[in-house]
C-alpha cells in the first residue's frame, strides 16, 4: 500500500513537471526563446496562489482565503503578466544574450521571494498550504491518487489545447518565425508581437505547474526556486524532444524519474554525514544522461514532427 502511495505521490509531481515543460516548450521548442529564468516564473505562480488562498496571518500580507481554482487562475494570469512585462524588456535580444538576461531576473526574484517577507514569508517559506482534497489527507493513498488524476487531467487539456495551437495558423507562424524571421516580417507578420505572445503564454502556463506543485505539496519556500530547477526542465524537454508537446510530458516523467531513483540510491550508498554533498551526483548522472542521448538522438526520444506552412510556404525539418 505504502509503494501504491508512493507511486501516485512520484506521478504527480511529474506531471506539475510536465506541465511546466509544455509552458517551456511554447517558447523554446515552438519560438525559440532561449528562456534560462524558468524557476522565476514558476514562483511567482506559486506564491500569487498561496497568497490568495491562505487563511490570514498577521505578520504577511495576504491571506484572502479564496477557493484553490482562484489561486491557480490568478497564478497563471500574474505569471502571465510578469512574463509580458519581463519579455517586453528583452525579446529584443537574441539566443545567449537572452539567456543571460533571463537568468539574471529568475535570481533577483528569487532573492525578492528570500527577502520580502511580508509577502513571501522569506527564508522559513509559507506552509499551512490548502490542498486540494484536503479533507482525505489522512488517507494517503486515496489522497495521492486524487491529486493525481487531477494533475492528470490538467496536462491532458494543455496538450490538446497547445496541440491545437501547434496546428492553428498562429502556431505554424511562430515556428516559420523560429526558422526564418526576415521570411515571415516580409509577408506581413509580426514577429515581436507574435515572441511576446509566447513568451507570456509559457509564464502562465509555467504558473500554473508552480500553482498545482505547491497546493499539492503544501509547504513553499525560496529554495524551492533556484536556477537547479531550470536545469531540470531544460534537462527533460531536451531529453523528451523539443517542439513536440507529447516529448516535453515524456522527458519530464523519465528525468524526474532519474532525479528521484538517484536521489534515493544516495540515501541507501552514502551515510548521513556525507549525502548533502553526495547529493551533487543527482547532477552528474543528469549530465551523463543528456550526453548520452544528444550522442544518440540529437533531436530528443520524439523529436518534432515535419511540418510545412501553407501559409509562409517554409518547410520544418526535426
Amino acid at each position: 500500500m505504502e509503494y501504491l502511495a508512493y507511486a501516485a505521490f512520484f506521478l504527480t509531481l511529474a506531471m506539475t513537471f510536465s506541465i511546466i515543460c509544455l509552458g517551456l516548450n511554447v517558447q523554446w521548442g515552438q519560438t525559440g526563446l532561449f528562456n534560462v529564468g524558468v524557476a522565476a516564473f514558476v514562483g511567482v505562480g506559486a506564491y500569487t496562489s498561496v497568497l490568495l488562498t491562505t487563511p490570514a496571518t498577521p505578520d504577511r500580507i495576504g491571506g484572502f482565503g479564496l477557493p484553490i481554482a482562484v489561486g491557480w487562475i490568478g497564478a497563471a494570469g500574474v505569471s502571465a503578466v510578469v512574463s509580458f512585462l519581463v519579455g517586453a524588456l528583452t525579446l529584443r535580444l537574441r539566443s545567449d544574450y537572452l539567456a543571460i538576461t533571463t537568468f539574471g531576473i529568475a535570481i533577483a526574484l528569487q532573492l525578492c521571494f528570500q527577502n520580502i517577507e511580508v509577502l513571501t514569508g522569506g527564508v522559513f517559506g509559507v506552509g499551512f498550504i490548502p490542498r486540494a482534497f484536503g479533507s482525505v489527507q489522512a488517507n494517503a493513498l486515496l489522497f495521492n491518487y486524487a491529486n493525481l488524476a487531477l494533475a492528470a487531467a490538467l496536462v491532458v487539456v494543455l496538450y490538446l489545447v497547445l496541440e491545437h495551437l501547434a496546428r492553428s495558423p498562429w502556431g505554424r507562424v511562430l515556428r516559420a518565425v523560429r526558422e526564418d524571421e526576415a521570411a515571415a516580417q516580409s509577408l506581413g507578420k509580426n514577429p515581436a508581437a507574435l515572441r511576446l505572445q509566447a513568451f507570456a503564454l509559457g509564464g502562465a502556463i509555467m504558473g500554473l505547474a508552480g500553482a498545482v506543485q505547491a497546493h499539492f505539496v503544501g509547504f513553499i519556500s525560496p529554495p524551492n526556486y533556484l536556477p537547479m530547477l531550470t536545469f531540470q526542465v531544460w534537462a527533460m524537454l531536451i531529453v523528451g524532444g523539443s517542439g513536440n508537446n507529447m516529448g516535453a510530458i515524456l522527458g519530464a516523467v523519465l528525468v524526474w524519474a532519474i532525479w528521484a531513483l538517484s536521489g534515493s540510491l544516495i540515501s541507501e550508498v552514502f551515510p548521513a554525514d556525507q549525502q548533502a554533498r553526495a547529493a551533487s551526483l543527482q547532477i552528474v548522472v543528469i549530465g551523463v544522461m543528456l550526453c548520452l542521448l544528444l550522442l544518440w538522438r540529437p533531436q530528443g526520444l520524439l523529436p518534432e514532427r515535419q511540418t510545412i506552412s501553407k501559409h509562409l510556404g517554409t518547410r520544418h525539418d526535426t
